[in-house]
């Protein structure tokens, strides 16, 4: 499986971006979105499963939106409205497949100006 994300960039406080991730090569059954914040440790962000179920940390919780394209199932988004300077990272996709197993993408970074 490979994962593809797409859409990162600079952006100011109150504003907002659309992360995406395409998922290939193998049927996938969980995708979500991390975060690595400078000289901090990868922390979950958000999450959607093949049921359209969702899970948020406390910190994105309204401001935060993950959905996933209805069609393929294979790619995710990343809605985020009203980012904060704390929310600047590499954001990461995550996904796993039927197996279990997980992948992750190469990252898109993230910058949130005050």
């Amino acid at each position: 499986v490979q994962l593809q994300a797409s859409g990162g960039g600079l952006v100011k406080a109150g504003g907002s971006l659309r992360l995406s991730c395409a998922a290939s090569g193998g049927i996938i059954k969980h995708m979500g979105w991390y975060r690595q914040a400078p000289e901090k440790q990868r922390e979950f962000v958000a999450a959607i499963a093949t049921d359209g179920m969702t899970n948020y940390a406390d910190s994105v919780k309204g401001r935060f939106t993950i959905s996933r394209d209805n069609n393929t199932k294979n790619t995710t988004y990343l809605q985020m409205n009203s980012p904060k300077p704390e929310d600047t990272a590499v954001y990461y996709c995550n996904a796993r497949n039927l197996f279990w197993k997980e992948f992750w993408g190469q990252g898109t970074l993230v910058t949130v100006s005050s």
